[in-house]
């Protein structure tokens, strides 16, 4: 979107922290629906130059969007102020260019939308529910996350990503605008996550929701948070989700992990992006150790069934793969996929990435499996 200790931590993007594509933007929001494009209308999605450096592997529709997004001319995010780096293109506008330029048709939504603003400590949260027009009552309820580092990106940016859960799922999606840093500094993000969801909780039957059926998904930065959402219900003794899917999730604190080394210089998220998301977030870098945002060292029994999503060409791969690890290790039920050749951000690209379309239909296929 056009939105890490003592060695530079991350708390990454996106959703991821950072970004779920780690970028920030208040730009066009994204419609796509789960039916997307056809494979022919994809095919002709082509990149202009050769495959970048730092991604070899990098399938020919994935480049064409980072190439998209780099004609824009953007400063890097990392040399840029919060306000500033919130004003860059994001992916999503990336997409949205060149499904134009394409002729690539934007389905119509299946859902109808609302916005809520709720309270939360010291301040408003807003959310934004999605719900079915079709289906019957009452449907399940997903409560997202985006991502942004925690200090870029909004509702607005990820649409895509929660549009499609809501349209796959047949499920109503409450997507949250948890309040961004430095303004909001270290656990705002956090604590608003969790209002947010025992709202959700609270207010589900008044939803046209099933109480007994509520997930939490996340990317990036949002991922770190909906794991989180989870570790609080469980140890505030409410209601924990029935299934959580971690898209890319910032997950540890230790900026030299191979995937780190491989892919410092990716695009659209870096490692220079995620030193200067954790700056922003936290109060001190000494907070990188905390728990909350290094879940590696986080008590992790007792969490709900966990689908953990990947992308090959981003630093925070290896944060999946250690993190579906530890979860093992606690007695979780692991489900983790990685999708070659794309990288941070793809998930919502569905529109005209091949593999976001499939990454979309795998954590639907597991809400629903989780939602019987």
């Amino acid at each position: 979107m056009k939105n890490n200790l003592l060695k530079p931590i991350m708390l990454a993007c996106g959703t991821a922290i950072l970004l779920s594509a780690c970028t920030s933007g208040t730009k066009n929001t994204a419609a796509t629906d789960s039916s997307m494009t056809d494979s022919t209308q994809m095919a002709t999605l082509k990149p202009a130059g050769p495959a970048p450096e730092w991604g070899k592997t990098i399938k020919s529709e994935m480049q064409a969007v980072i190439e998209k997004l780099s004609s824009y001319g953007d400063k890097p995010i990392e040399t840029l102020s919060a306000t500033d780096a919130r004003k860059n293109h994001t992916p999503t506008d990336a997409v949205m260019a060149l499904a134009k330029q394409n002729n690539v048709a934007v389905p119509s939504p299946k859902v109808d939308t609302i916005g809520k603003d709720i309270d939360a400590s010291g301040g408003k949260i807003h959310l934004r529910v999605y719900t079915p027009k079709a289906g019957n009552e009452p449907y399940p309820l997903i409560v997202y996350y985006h991502g942004g580092g925690f200090v870029i990106a909004n509702i607005d940016v990820y649409n895509a990503s929660a549009q499609a859960l809501a349209e796959q799922v047949g499920a109503i999606v409450v997507s949250v605008a948890y309040r961004l840093a430095p303004e909001n500094k270290f656990p705002t993000a956090h604590n608003d996550a969790f209002a947010a969801y025992e709202w959700a909780v609270k207010n589900a039957v008044d939803l046209k929701a099933d109480p007994a059926k509520i997930a939490v998904v996340g990317e990036s930065a949002g991922g770190n948070l909906a794991a989180n959402v989870s570790i609080m219900a469980r140890n505030k003794n409410i209601m924990i989700p029935v299934h959580e899917v971690l898209v890319y999730p910032i997950a540890q604190a230790d900026m030299n992990t191979e995937s780190y080394k491989m892919y410092a210089n990716a695009k659209p998220l870096n490692k220079a992006m995620m030193s200067w998301f954790t700056e922003k977030y936290l109060n001190s870098m000494v907070e990188a150790k905390d728990p909350k945002i290094s879940l590696v060292n986080a008590n992790l029994k007792g969490l709900p069934p966990t689908t953990i999503i990947t992308a090959e060409i981003d630093p925070l791969h290896d944060d999946g793969v250690m993190l579906a690890d530890k979860l093992k290790a606690a007695g979780v039920k692991v489900d983790t996929k990685n999708y070659e050749g794309v990288t941070h951000e793809f998930f919502g690209m569905s529109l005209l990435v091949p593999e976001a379309k499939a990454a979309q239909a795998y954590a639907a296929e597991q809400l629903k499996a989780a939602f019987k």
